[in-house]
């Protein structure tokens, strides 16, 4: 059993956690996440201010399920306490972004400029060469800045292109002249 369902997950203050069907609802200061569980594999119980999970049936998936779930839970509650934030490093001469209206405008070096709509939920934030993604669902703010940096991946001999902050990438040498 993964350790991290063996433990209960407190419900911080301020925070309320309740089950409409197969849906777990958390609403917190900051906003509201919902996301639908299979509870014939395992059962979730939201009791004395604190949410535990029990394997129905064992079998290798709900094995594998229960660890999953428990950091779903876990990454709603920090949603809606504290939030999620993913930055972006554009690095590149010409490279440039900013956000208009509910889109993210990139001049990556195409012929033409990026367009990237952005999700409800999100704030996208460009100043200079650094791109903000935050939000309260830690899955969308993660698949969006992934989306982002997919347009420009970094190449790996002058490290120009879209990175997140703090990722390192491997230089290559460049060609030795005779």
């Amino acid at each position: 059993m993964s350790r991290l369902a063996k433990q209960p997950i407190s419900i911080p203050d301020g925070v309320t956690c309740s089950f409409d069907g197969n849906v777990l609802n958390i609403k917190g200061p900051k906003g509201e996440l919902k996301k639908p569980f299979k509870l014939n594999v395992i059962l979730i119980e939201v009791k004395d201010g604190s949410v535990s999970f029990e394997k129905q049936v064992d079998t290798v998936f709900s094995r594998a399920l229960i660890g999953t779930y428990a950091s779903h839970v876990q990454n709603m509650i920090k949603g809606v306490t504290e939030g999620f934030e993913k930055k972006l490093i554009v690095e590149g001469i010409g490279f440039r972004s900013e956000v208009k209206g509910k889109e993210l405008h990139l001049a990556l070096g195409f012929s033409h400029p990026v367009v990237i709509g952005i999700p409800e939920g999100l704030t996208v934030t460009a100043e200079k060469n650094v791109i903000t993604v935050s939000g309260i669902d830690k899955e969308a703010v993660s698949q969006f800045a992934a989306k982002i940096r997919a347009k420009k991946k970094p190449e790996p001999y002058k490290g120009k292109g879209i990175r997140y902050e703090g990722e390192v990438i491997q230089r290559k040498q460049g060609k030795k002249s005779a």
